[in-house]
């Protein structure tokens, strides 16, 4: 066989074998024996073999390669990957629908699809094949799994037909199915390992394995659910992921169109019955709004959609014995009772604590010691305690659970600010799980991001007496973190390891130290962990007051005409900067390098033709995306807010705007400018 005729051959044989695999992982629908496709996909390996010139790396044999990945690397989402609001409550359901009709009418359509219990995966495809793979993440990025999923055969390496866009990405869940998850837990039982306690962290784990082969080996499986880019087939989310089937991927069977909110509520009371007969888990529903436009109109909050809501089924509940209760001391000195109760089996894993929130909830449960109480899994992952099982209760000998008045940890009296529902621990400069609890704040990722100080390190550095705030970690030397090291025991496993910094070890923390110092200021100021101030308000703050000093210095007044800040917060950031100790920090953190002030060289500031002006964005755009729009507005000094008030200088309205906006703006004689008024404002 010369070359042409084999590269004809392997393609020939790729394009056979990927429509068998589709029928077979995607349509469940096998056209020909195992033992054919066998030799089909061995006639492949060895042309690939002999002619390795034509060896593609999303050939039908790369599937499993052998690769081993020492660590996953991260890589950027090119949309955002937003959480869902959750609800239990049907009311809140049609309190959504309400919310919606509000906006954009009644003529629109829901979408209803299952909510996996798995791992979300974005896939992204660029000319008909498979580029990469990446994990959620914190929805800004995430890990490249790519390696992995290829893997999964249920996924397309590349794609049937030609109708697709040149680039895209195709959201989903990676799921164990339940045949795959007791096969697995066989396994490992016989060889004398830890089963998983439940099909979703078998999933994760699976998909964050280092060697290809053993992932193969996992059966893992993939629903898509959610189609981005451009040039997309429909501007509808049912029908593109109609199409999407056709290209191969695999999209559920009972994906539903709904026209009203009767026929959600429907949907969910008939999947929760059908749900104990799947393969897989799910744990909810989730409602869309299957217009394109009309997501747009809906927009987003900084975390989630408007225009989707996942419903949740009620949790498992079950009853054990309460042992005793821990009170644990957070970073910001907030108190939190912690459970501790006989072990017991709830939802797939074993629990053997749970939390109790504050001294409110101990009350409304009139919690006394050796009760027997039900438990179950907020959300289905942080137990909780729900209600007090009285008839077991021992009435002569148990006593009612007090609050404690003093922090657990340093003795200093706890005080209940009035309106609040915690008890904090003042004593943040003295209290050792405040002072570590802010140091692994301030090193996080979202915040100074030195990743080389994590597993453990802060504590071993604080124990040592090398850090005690943030200006020590500059202060760190090479000769101070030599060397040192502490073991630690495992509670589960009873097994020791020890934490020892060698040189390559001091080396890194050091080099993530001194990286810190780029950081911007938006993130230095997070980094402080003013209470509230989270990291949108941070971002918020910063762009507002360009400068540590100016926010310092800001009166309540000004603090409460930033967008997002409200009196709380406001309150908070003057507590925080009325304190020497905080003010010496940061300037001491100013002499070491750190950024206190917005560098304008580089933030996209165009000019401050908007400055003082405030913009309510609606609608959809001809020459911009909404989001392009909003860009635009704050590169030339302008502040966008959310709802329409007295304080909004103009209504920047699109097609299909929201109708509550129009009313609202007329009534209050704010400007409503179209897209081409805006853009001669700039001119």
């Amino acid at each position: 066989m010369n070359k042409e005729q084999a590269k004809k051959r392997i393609e020939e044989l790729t394009k056979e074998i990927n429509e068998h695999n589709y029928y077979y992982y995607v349509l469940d629908s096998p056209l020909i024996s195992d033992f054919k496709f066998d030799l089909l996909l061995k006639e492949l390996d060895q042309l690939e073999n002999d002619f390795p010139e034509f060896l593609n790396t999303n050939s039908p044999t790369q599937r499993v390669g052998g690769e081993v990945t020492k660590e996953f690397a991260k890589i950027k989402h090119k949309y955002p990957m937003l959480s869902l609001g959750n609800t239990y409550s049907m009311q809140e359901v049609i309190d959504f629908d309400e919310r919606v009709r509000k906006v954009i009418g009644n003529d629109f359509e829901y979408v209803c699809e299952f909510k996996y219990d798995g791992l979300s995966i974005g896939l992204t495809y660029i000319d008909g094949n498979l580029k990469y793979a990446v994990t959620r993440g914190d929805g800004e990025q995430g890990d490249d799994v790519t390696a992995n999923v290829r893997t999964i055969k249920s996924i397309p390496l590349t794609l049937h037909g030609s109708d697709f866009p040149d680039e895209f990405e195709i959201r989903g869940e990676i799921i164990m199915p339940h045949k795959s998850f007791q096969r697995l837990n066989d396994e490992r039982e016989e060889i004398g390992e830890t089963p998983f306690a439940n099909p979703r962290n078998a999933a994760s784990g699976s998909l964050k394995m280092q060697d290809t082969k053993e992932v193969s080996k996992r059966g893992l499986d993939c629903f898509l659910y959610y189609l981005l880019g451009e040039n997309l087939p429909f501007n509808t989310h049912f029908e593109n992921l109609k199409t999407a089937r056709n290209w191969g991927f695999k999209i559920s069977d009972y994906n539903k169109k709904c026209p009203n909110i009767k026929g959600v509520l429907d949907y969910i009371k008939e999947i929760d019955i059908k749900r104990k007969t799947l393969d897989f888990d799910i744990d909810g529903v989730v409602i869309k709004i299957n217009s394109f436009n009309q997501q747009e109109m809906l927009g987003y909050t900084a975390k989630n959609p408007k225009w989707a809501i996942a419903y949740k089924f009620k949790a498992e509940q079950v009853s054990t014995k309460l042992l005793s209760i821990d009170f644990q001391v957070g970073r910001t000195g907030a108190i939190t009772p912690v459970a501790n109760l006989e072990p017991v089996q709830l939802a797939g894993t074993i629990v053997k604590r749970a939390t109790l929130h504050n001294a409110d909830q101990i009350e409304k449960l009139n919690l006394h010691n050796g009760d027997f109480v039900f438990v179950e899994k907020g959300g289905e992952i942080i137990p909780k305690i729900i209600s007090v099982d009285e008839s077991k209760r021992d009435l002569i000998n148990s006593k009612k659970v007090e609050f404690i008045t003093n922090c657990p940890e340093c003795g200093t009296l706890l005080f209940r600010k009035e309106g609040e529902a915690i008890h904090y621990c003042p004593n943040d400069t003295g209290c050792a799980p405040q002072i570590k609890g802010k140091l692994e704040h301030f090193i996080s990722r979202k915040a100074m991001n030195i990743d080389s100080l994590g597993e453990g390190k802060i504590e071993l550095l604080f124990e040592n007496d090398l850090v005690k705030n943030p200006l020590d970690l500059y202060k760190l030397t090479y000769e101070k973190l030599f060397n040192l090291g502490k073991s630690y025991t495992s509670e589960e496993s009873g097994k020791t390891r020890t934490v020892k910094f060698k040189e390559k070890a001091a080396e890194n923390i050091l080099k993530g130290i001194e990286e810190s110092k780029k950081m911007p200021f938006e993130r230095v100021l997070y980094a402080l962990g003013i209470r509230y101030v989270g990291e949108t308000v941070a971002k918020k703050l910063a762009f507002h007051f360009r400068n540590i000093d100016a926010l310092k210095n800001a009166a309540f007044d000004e603090l409460i005409n930033v967008e997002e800040i409200g009196n709380r917060i406001a309150e908070s950031i003057i507590t925080f900067f009325s304190k020497q100790i905080n003010l010496d920090l940061i300037n001491n953190l100013k002499i070491v390098g750190l950024q206190f002030e917005i560098n304008e060289n580089l933030t996209l500031f165009v000019s401050d033709k908007l400055k003082n002006k405030s913009f309510v964005v609606s609608g959809v755009f001809t020459k911009y995306s909404r989001e392009k729009i909003k860009k635009i507005i704050e590169e030339n000094g302008g502040k966008i807010i959310s709802t329409v008030s007295s304080k909004t200088n103009f209504l920047l309205a699109g097609e299909s705007m929201g109708p509550e906006k129009k009313k609202k703006a007329e009534a209050l004689n704010v400007p409503i400018i179209s897209e081409e008024e805006f853009l001669k404002m700039l001119e």
